[in-house]
């Protein structure tokens, strides 16, 4: 058997918590002695004392814990209540980083607020523009909401492109249009490519008419960080005394594997 003590350091455990387990009926010792109240522990007691902390780490109650260890659940059954609470977990982390992202794009804004940065937009034509595009929606306009589904979009278009056969000659343009209510949103991924439309293909072939002029802005880093860009633009527009006349593009100049060195270009036609 072993003491209270060495037992807490093959659990990785500290001697306060198994006292703490002890006085709530988690885990008990094997044996007390009633003259000195020393407690000591079986070898075999560690496969609880190892349930016991993983659940409990992985965001179970004390009393969940409780419920689970008594009802003697096999390995793979545990393991199962595990991996479940682990996606959920993940799922949760991956929800307060976008939350993050969002905050801080915000920041970015507030900070920059009372400049003017003039000298990063340019009024310019555009050439009309054939693409091949898919199309999805996405809940609402935010960044993060964008993301998932454009890149989706591009994913599966890129694949179709190659089965069809047609190579783009241009770089990527997106751009978006009202969805069905007033916060969906519905997102076009489109590549430049000189083809005919065909109902063979996988994707559509729509043609983007030439656009006399656009405010046009560039914005490095990942696409989830676009937001102070946009608005930059925006309070530019403003003060120049123009308004939007069409659906914003999106042309993508650079698209390293790593998104911090995306390159875009947000181009707003002016009514």
């Amino acid at each position: 058997m072993f003491s209270i003590g060495d037992f807490a350091r093959h659990g990785r455990v500290s001697v306060r918590m198994l006292r703490h387990y002890d006085a709530i009926g988690l885990l008990q010792p094997a044996h007390v002695n009633r003259s000195t109240g020393h407690r000591a522990y079986h070898a075999a007691q560690l496969a609880r004392l190892n349930r016991l902390v993983a659940l409990k780490e992985l965001g179970f109650t004390l009393q969940q814990v409780q419920q689970i260890l008594d009802e003697e659940f096999s390995a793979e059954q545990l393991r199962g209540m595990l991996a479940l609470r682990q996606a959920e977990l993940q799922n949760q982390i991956e929800a307060d980083t976008a939350r993050l992202t969002r905050v801080r794009a915000r920041l970015q804004i507030i900070e920059a607020e009372g400049t003017m940065p003039t000298e990063d937009v340019i009024i310019k034509s555009l050439p009309a523009v054939r693409l091949a595009e898919l199309s999805g929606t996405a809940r609402n306009m935010d960044p993060q909401s964008i993301g998932p589904v454009i890149q989706g979009l591009y994913d599966e278009l890129c694949a179709g492109l190659e089965r069809a056969g047609v190579t783009p000659v241009g770089p990527a343009t997106g751009y978006y249009t009202d969805g069905e209510d007033a916060d969906t949103v519905v997102v076009h991924a489109g590549m430049p490519v000189n083809a005919e439309p065909d109902p063979a293909f996988e994707f559509d072939v729509v043609d983007l008419p030439a656009v006399e002029r656009a405010a046009t802005i560039v914005h490095r880093g990942s696409m989830d960080d676009c937001l102070p860009t946009y608005q930059a633009l925006a309070q530019w527009m403003e003060a120049a005394g123009h308004q939007p006349g069409g659906a914003e593009r999106e042309v993508t100049l650079a698209c390293p594997e790593d998104p911090a060195g995306m390159v875009t270009e947000i181009q707003t036609p002016i009514a």
